[in-house]
């Protein structure tokens, strides 16, 4: 498995301060995925830009696909950049995934219309939540950056610097996409204001 993988199962498995938007869990799986490849290492960063390398790539499909993506001409992209862009909508790339290996079922719902998406009982799943019951440093991080918090309540601390860089980036992301839900909600209820007057 990988870190993608195993915090979508940890984001899913585990409850959260509060529900886990797609947009955010999908900031937070390209983030994900750029430390898995700074590990392989497929990436390196200089300057907060992603620097492709020229290693082997990884074994798992949608990380193959992430490097497939990133840009190979200076001045490289920066890490911010390579978020959203590659964030749009990964989460659904990633249950997809989840759902094609059978490690998500359907259960409920109208035949045509699906129902909800549950975990099965799998070593993938206990693989995940091993790792997230160690403290394992970048699945806590990335998970209590979507408000799913563990047992120590001290911040787990990151000593690579590549990777600490990704995960400030990712919590900047987080940020910025609250800010901008806030931003919207106030809009729309000045809007819905403005009408109630006439």
């Amino acid at each position: 498995m990988t870190t993608p993988r195993d915090l979508l199962i940890v984001a899913m498995d585990i409850a959260g301060s509060r529900p886990v938007g797609p947009g955010d869990l999908s900031l937070a799986l390209a983030g994900a995925e750029l430390i898995d490849l700074l590990k392989t290492p497929t990436i390196r960063l200089d300057g907060g830009r992603i620097v492709p390398g020229h290693l082997p790539l990884p074994a798992d499909r949608l990380l193959v696909e992430a490097a497939a993506s990133l840009i190979m001409e200076e001045p490289y992209e920066l890490v911010s950049d390579w978020l959203w862009r590659r964030g749009d909508s990964l989460a659904g790339t990633y249950m997809a995934a989840l759902e094609a290996d059978g490690l998500v079922v359907r259960q409920g719902g109208h035949p045509f219309r699906g129902g909800q998406r549950v975990l099965v009982v799998s070593p993938s799943r206990h693989q995940a939540v091993e790792r997230w019951e160690s403290g394992e440093p970048v699945l806590v991080s990335l998970a209590e950056g979507l408000g799913i918090h563990g047992g120590t309540g001290d911040p787990p601390e990151v000593g690579d610097y590549a990777v600490a860089t990704v995960l400030a980036a990712v919590n900047d992301a987080l940020l910025e996409l609250e800010a901008e839900r806030q931003r919207r909600g106030i809009e729309q209820a000045a809007f819905d204001n403005i009408w109630r007057g006439f």
